[in-house]
């Protein structure tokens, strides 16, 4: 079967990977909200089991590689919350990802740390992952993440 014809989680499962349970909100805030025909993620930061995977600023503690792989991390958690809300079957495509980069001095890759995030989403949902994308370089996360990243996707309409 070509992976065209996959759905989403049989091509996470191809990849070997599975969806992590949604981080619980460290504020204010619920990890997606549904409005019309889209779903909005919060800012998803490298948590695996509540546990943040590295912190510091890319350039400096953390290397490119190193930070496009916790990107790749933080659209994971992201599709969780998608899937959590709605099903990542009800997805029609991923419209939009932002990427925050936790900065050095001097550091300008934010495209190719947010990289991580936009492979996966690609991987994931095929033609129906091609997004657009910000990556902005930013001085400081929260609980010093070297990266945040959120989603924007369009659901069907029937849910």
């Amino acid at each position: 079967m070509t992976s065209e014809l996959l759905t989403p989680r049989a091509r996470l499962a191809e990849l070997g990977l599975a969806l992590p349970p949604v981080p619980v909100p460290a504020a204010d805030y619920v990890p997606a909200v549904r409005a019309g025909g889209f779903v909005y993620t919060s800012g998803q930061l490298p948590l695996r089991d509540g546990t943040i995977v590295a912190t510091g600023s890319v350039g400096g503690e953390v290397s490119t590689d190193a930070a496009a792989a916790l990107a790749r991390l933080c659209a994971l958690n992201a599709l969780a919350a998608i899937d959590e809300l709605v099903g990542l079957d009800a997805v029609v495509r991923i419209v939009k990802l932002t990427g925050f980069v936790a900065s050095a001095p001097g550091f300008v890759g934010q495209s190719l740390v947010i990289n991580g995030a936009s492979g996966l989403v690609r991987e994931v949902f095929g033609a129906a992952g091609a997004h657009a994308r910000s990556a902005i370089g930013v001085f400081a996360l929260p609980m010093n993440a070297p990266v945040e990243v959120e989603l924007v996707a369009e659901v069907a309409a029937d849910l």
